[in-house]
Parts: C-alpha cells; sequence; structure tokens
C-alpha cells in the first residue's frame, strides 16, 4: 500500500494524498487513481476498500459519464443490431428522462432521482402537444421506466456503476387505479359497426386496402403490400413488407416486425373480389395516364399509381368513420375486431397466432381479443344450466 503524502494547497489547508493503480486502458497503459482526503487515515481506508473490492472483482473505476452521454453510447450500440424504426422509438422513450436526469453524473444517479422523475412525470411529464405540463401516462411512463432499467443494466455489466438504482422501482398502484377509472378505454367495433363501416365504403377507391385492415393486417403491412404479394389463383397474399413511418413525416420501408410477421393467409372471398377491381381500376388508370403513371407495383396507390402513406391510409379512414357516423377508431384496433370475431367464432389460438403474426398465442390474446357484453350472451344462456335443469336444458 503506496503511503500518503502531505500536501499543502494554496489556500494553506493540509491534505493528504496517494496514487494507485487500477488496472490498464485499452493501449495497454496503465490507469491510476489519485486519492486525496483529509487525513492520512482516511487515505490508507480509501485504498484499502478499493484494494478489497479488486480482489472481489466488483471495483468500479471512477469516471465523469453522465446519464445522457451513457445513454448516447448505449443507443449507439443498439443501433448497430436494431432497425432504424426501433432505434427511434427507444430515443423518443429514453428522451422523457432526459431533462430530469440527463445532467447527472451517471456514478451519483440514486434511487431517489429516478423515482422524483417517476412521479414528476405521471403529473407534469408531458411536453408536446396542447397538453404540455400535464401527466404523461402511466403506460408512457412505464415503458420509459423499463426502459432506463435496461440502460443502467448494461452500465452494470460494464462495470460503470456498482448497481441498478431503478431496478426496484415501478409505477405506484394508486396511480394504476386512478388511469383506469379516469382514462377513456379505446374499444375496437363490434361486428353491427364493422358492417355499416364495409356497407358504407364499398364505393370509395381504398375499399380493398380498407378490406385488407379489416383482415387483420397492420397499417405498415397493407400499405407495404405489393401485387406480386397476391395470388388471385390460389386465393392468398404473403406479408414480407411495411412501410412504416417515424415521427409522421420519415418512411421507411423494411421486412416485417418479426419472423412470425412474415407469413402467408389465405384471401377471404370479398377481398379477393375488391382486389380484383382495384387491379383493373389501376390498370385502367395506367393505361390513361401512359407515362406519366408511376407503376410502382405496390397496391394501396392513388390514381397516378403514388403510394400511400399509413397517416394517408388513417387519414383517409377517419374521414369516411365520420361521414358514416361511426365512433372514431384507430385504423390498428381493426386488428382486435378481427381476432375477436375469429376466436368468437371458434378459431383456434394456434391458428389465431399465425393470422395475427405472432410467435405466442398469449400475445394476440392479450392484445387483440376483446369480447364484449353481446359476445358473452352464450355464456349467460349457458349459465342457466346452472340454475335450472330446464333453462339448461339439461
Amino acid at each position: 500500500m503506496p503511503e500518503p503524502k502531505k500536501i499543502v494547497l494554496a489556500s494553506g489547508n493540509v491534505r493528504y494524498r496517494a496514487v494507485i493503480g487500477i488496472g490498464k486502458h485499452e493501449n495497454g497503459k496503465r490507469k491510476q487513481l489519485t486519492i486525496t482526503k483529509d487525513t492520512a487515515k482516511e487515505v490508507k481506508a480509501e485504498i484499502s476498500r478499493i484494494e478489497h473490492e479488486q480482489n472481489t472483482g466488483t471495483f468500479v473505476p471512477p469516471h465523469l459519464l453522465t446519464v445522457n452521454q451513457w445513454i448516447d453510447q448505449w443507443l449507439d450500440k443498439k443501433a448497430e443490431d436494431l432497425e432504424e424504426t426501433t432505434i427511434y422509438n427507444y430515443r423518443i422513450t429514453l428522451d422523457r428522462c432526459r431533462g430530469k436526469l440527463g445532467n447527472i453524473k451517471l456514478q451519483e444517479l440514486t434511487e431517489e432521482d429516478v423515482e422524483a422523475w417517476m412521479l414528476w412525470s405521471l403529473k407534469a411529464g408531458r411536453a408536446r402537444g396542447s397538453k404540455a405540463g400535464s401527466g404523461l401516462g402511466v403506460t408512457s411512463v412505464d415503458m420509459s421506466l423499463a426502459r432506463l432499467k435496461d440502460v443502467l443494466n448494461r452500465a452494470v455489466t460494464k462495470r460503470l456503476v456498482t448497481m441498478n438504482v431503478a431496478s426496484e422501482l415501478s409505477i405506484p398502484r394508486k396511480a394504476r387505479k386512478v388511469e383506469r377509472k379516469t382514462k377513456a378505454q379505446l374499444v375496437p367495433w363490434n361486428v353491427t359497426e364493422v358492417h355499416t363501416f364495409v356497407g358504407h365504403v364499398k364505393s370509395d377507391r381504398l375499399y380493398a386496402p380498407l378490406l385488407l385492415s379489416l383482415m387483420g393486417l397492420r397499417p405498415a403491412e397493407v400499405v407495404g403490400l405489393r401485387w406480386s404479394d397476391i395470388d388471385l389463383t390460389t386465393d392468398a397474399l404473403t406479408v414480407a413488407n411495411t412501410r412504416t413511418m417515424m415521427g409522421n413525416k420519415k418512411v421507411v420501408e423494411k421486412d416485417t416486425k418479426s419472423m412470425a410477421g412474415e407469413r402467408a393467409l389465405p384471401l377471404p372471398l370479398p377481398v379477393k373480389e375488391a382486389l380484383k377491381r382495384f387491379k383493373a381500376l389501376q390498370a385502367a388508370e395506367k393505361l390513361a395516364l401512359g407515362e406519366d403513371y408511376l407503376d410502382s407495383g405496390y397496391i394501396c396507390v392513388n390514381e397516378a399509381g403514388e403510394v400511400r402513406t399509413t397517416k394517408q391510409l388513417r387519414t383517409r379512414a377517419y374521414k369516411l368513420m365520420e361521414e358514416a357516423e361511426l365512433r372514431r377508431v384507430r385504423l390498428y384496433d381493426a386488428r382486435a375486431s378481427c381476432f375477436t370475431y375469429l376466436a368468437n367464432h371458434g378459431v383456434p389460438d394456434h391458428l389465431l397466432a399465425r393470422w395475427a403474426g405472432h410467435t405466442n398465442v398469449k400475445t394476440t390474446k392479450r392484445w387483440y381479443v376483446k369480447p364484449d357484453v353481446e359476445d358473452l350472451r352464450g355464456a349467460a344462456t349457458k349459465w342457466g344450466g346452472l340454475h335450472s335443469a330446464q333453462e339448461g336444458g339439461v
């Protein structure tokens, strides 16, 4: 153990200092750490602590990285393996943490800091739009907290911090209950509403793409479909390409969300007939415009052959909902209407998951099968057997 040296500061105050080795840099040069304390005893105690942690493999060298700087490094590393859209979503999610936590040194971040940010976010964390300054939703804060935990877990692995200070934190149960009581639940269309919508849009140019949405395809899958993905002879389509958007501005074309998302589906007869008519319409438009027609090969295009975006498809769908005097639901929620109906009519779980493009049927059933009170009428009838042998038909 090096002997602490007495030093006199410009102010006249006395300190004790020692320099110890703490490993090597990547270039092989020795790493050194300077320890300065008020007394020689404190310096020796600190050296003993560091030597013990080095021997037990728990020593974390001091550094000046801030939370923001480490988030940037984490995102850069993740970008090597993840898609651009995924990294974009990670960045947006972590941006919610930066204002309150970003300038804190990573090694000085405490559980209290993260908890204070979490509670503040629930009360006043919204930064954009007309509701800026109001609280973020529980789901948004939960997602940011989960991603921050991932960031800090990696910091532990890289020996930048000794522990993940956010590991034991979670959204308070009270906040979850309050949101459940006050937040309007997004209820997908029931069968009657779907029938009304289909009847209203039959004459619309985008009738076929909208039926594909009601078939359970994601909006990015609908606008990513090409005519080469459709086989009108075997009555099947292949989902293998998507066109999604980042921030409702930049279009990103890529393969499916997951390997399970790349799938072949049978074409129901109404969808097949709508696609045949749409293909004939596009052929006529191409003939009329000649060289001015943009032959992109996509299904969801305008009169000039220009491919539509998810935003444009969604905007048109909302306009049609308004005209039909229907509740406005997200176009994405057509998936829930589709899979709830299929589940209610006996489609087995494994086929339901396959149709949805999920690896795990639990995902399909948790997020997309949403029976309403009318769907439960059959169960109410069955219950009659518990009440009375006559009513139950026993």
